[in-house]
């Protein structure tokens, strides 16, 4: 198979001399490269004294270079032909956008210009419609994978969600976001921009949705810095590829161990479908733990409905705990006073040390550990109590956020969290909880949100899952040592509920009157919600 070296670089900006002599440099000490590849501005504001000797032939580019157009008024009388022409010996301006493939099978996706802020867009920007036109001449080729590489110059709008920091640049508000919706569709092994002065080697993000697609490559994204810059910073990468066309299949969609998240995760879930800090670990058994006279009433006959592709479970007895239970409704060691509702098989309580005054646990009256473990009548109520707290909470401007930590626990507890509809989307939830999850290496993955929790964990084995109200999930398949407090962290976060100091339950718990009269302010309130006080 044939390995292309190549070298990309920065914004050259008229020092030719500069880059062509450090490329002879590079060329004499680790061998020829195939080709040079320049995004940026290529010229500058005093390109013309050096670009006179290589466009009259005096002078020669070392390598073939391949550079994209203006990016101001200013460089525009450079490019003749908008479609890409010769500029000297050695020297092609590429186009205004298109395709390059090399003889060796490697594609080139490139788009010239800076992304156009008034219309008609001028000649040195471009426009939503180019970009849909390059993704329409690739995407519409029989089993397109994605392209080997795309040239840009402007940096795609939030390229740093969920990686490695990009220092100065704010990569929420620098770049362009059509270039987001490019790269998205796109999916290029390697992706060069530049024009911000920097240099930034993000970590490779995956191109496929985990447990929901096939894999697919990766996408490794570089911004370059200027060529000669005083800073020292990178200006010139090199790299060796093999064209996709070329590799086995399996090669291909390798995923290293740093890869991410894709940071345009918002682009590819609008498209149409074709397809946290480190918190305390075990805390003592009286976290959230109630208490009440009544026993435990008598089991519905099951209705027989299937929990996704899973076979509903049979009625029977929960399993007895090994010791005192905390949860378990007939534990003569519970609190009462924080219980808010009785079902049949479940109970609404209110968290001890609770997030907020209305944070609330969704608890099995009997003795189960997990959401895998339940019977499909106690199931059913589980989901019932769902849908009337996001009925509750939507009447009050709220969302709730569901996690279980199926680990370190004996009996199953849902955790419920109201955060309000204005102070973030459900997105933007997601993300907290995905970016913290990197942070320290735990690999939380989004899975179909009508999917049953038991079609992706077997009873037994430790997981960690956040659920929103719209169904989407996300899980964690724990196989080491896991953050107990993991998801309280991230929801009291400042990217979320803004309140960090009660991440830990321990500082959030009030004395007995206080708690007594808050449960009873939620009983009220719930009561026109409350699906127990009917059945």
């Amino acid at each position: 198979r044939v390995v292309s070296c190549r070298l990309a670089c920065g914004d050259v900006e008229g020092r030719l001399e500069a880059i062509f002599g450090r490329v002879r440099a590079i060329q004499a000490k680790s061998g020829r490269f195939d080709m040079l590849l320049c995004v940026g501005n290529f010229f500058g504001s005093t390109s013309e004294a050096e670009w006179a000797e290589y466009r009259t032939g005096a002078k020669k580019a070392p390598i073939p270079t391949y550079v994209l157009g203006a990016n101001n008024q200013d460089t525009l009388s450079y490019f003749p032909d908008v479609s890409g022409c010769e500029l000297a010996e050695n020297i092609t301006y590429l186009g205004r956008r298109g395709v390059y493939s090399g003889c060796s099978g490697l594609q080139i996706a490139y788009l010239s210009g800076t992304e156009a802020q008034e219309q008609p867009a001028p000649a040195h920007s471009f426009s939503a419609k180019d970009v849909v036109e390059l993704k329409t001449s690739l995407l519409s080729a029989p089993n397109f994978r994605g392209v080997d590489i795309l040239l840009t110059s402007p940096w795609p709008r939030d390229v740093g969600t969920f990686a490695n920091s990009a220092g100065e640049i704010d990569t929420k508000k620098c770049g362009s976001k059509l270039i987001s919706d490019l790269a998205a569709s796109l999916k290029p092994r390697y992706h060069f921009a530049a024009l911000e002065k920097a240099y930034y080697e993000r970590l490779p993000y995956r191109n496929h949705m985990v447990l929901q697609e096939t894999p697919q490559h990766v996408t490794r994204f570089i911004a370059l810095a200027d060529v000669g810059n005083t800073s020292k910073k990178k200006y010139l990468y090199a790299f060796s590829i093999v064209p996709m066309s070329a590799m086995d299949p399996a090669e291909l969609v390798k995923q290293p161990q740093d890869v991410t998240e894709n940071p345009y995760r918002k682009l590819r879930k609008e498209a149409p479908k074709s397809k946290a800090l480190l918190c305390a670990e075990e805390e003592p058994a009286c976290q959230f733990f109630f208490d009440l006279n009544k026993h435990q009433g008598k089991k519905r006959p099951s209705d027989g409905k299937e929990r996704g592709d899973s076979q509903p479970k049979q009625a029977k007895k929960p399993p007895q705990p090994t010791g005192p239970c905390w949860f378990c409704l007939a534990s003569p060691e519970v609190e009462k006073h924080l219980v808010v509702s009785i079902g049949t098989h479940c109970y609404l309580a209110l968290a001890k040390g609770g997030l907020s005054p209305d944070h609330v646990l969704i608890l099995p009256i009997g003795h189960y550990q997990s959401v895998v473990d339940l019977s499909s009548e106690v199931l059913e109520e589980v989901t019932k109590y769902k849908a009337a707290l996001k009925e509750f909470f939507r009447s009050k401007g709220k969302r709730y956020v569901l996690f279980e930590r199926n680990y370190r626990s004996q009996h199953l507890q849902l955790q419920v969290i109201p955060v309000p509809l204005d102070l973030c989307t459900s997105e933007d939830i997601k993300e907290a909880f995905i970016a913290q999850a990197q942070e320290q290496q735990i690999e939380l993955l989004e899975i179909p949100e009508h999917s049953d929790i038991a079609q992706v964990a077997q009873s037994g084995s430790p997981y960690f899952y956040v659920e929103l109200d719209t169904g989407e999930k996300l899980f964690h398949r724990i196989r080491g040592r896991f953050p107990l407090q993991f998801g309280r962290c991230v929801l009291a976060s400042e990217a979320l509920l803004a309140q960090p100091q009660r991440a830990d339950w321990r500082q959030c718990a009030a004395q007995r009157p206080e708690e007594a009269a808050q449960a009873s302010a939620f009983r009220r309130e719930f009561e026109p919600f409350d699906f127990s006080l009917r059945d």
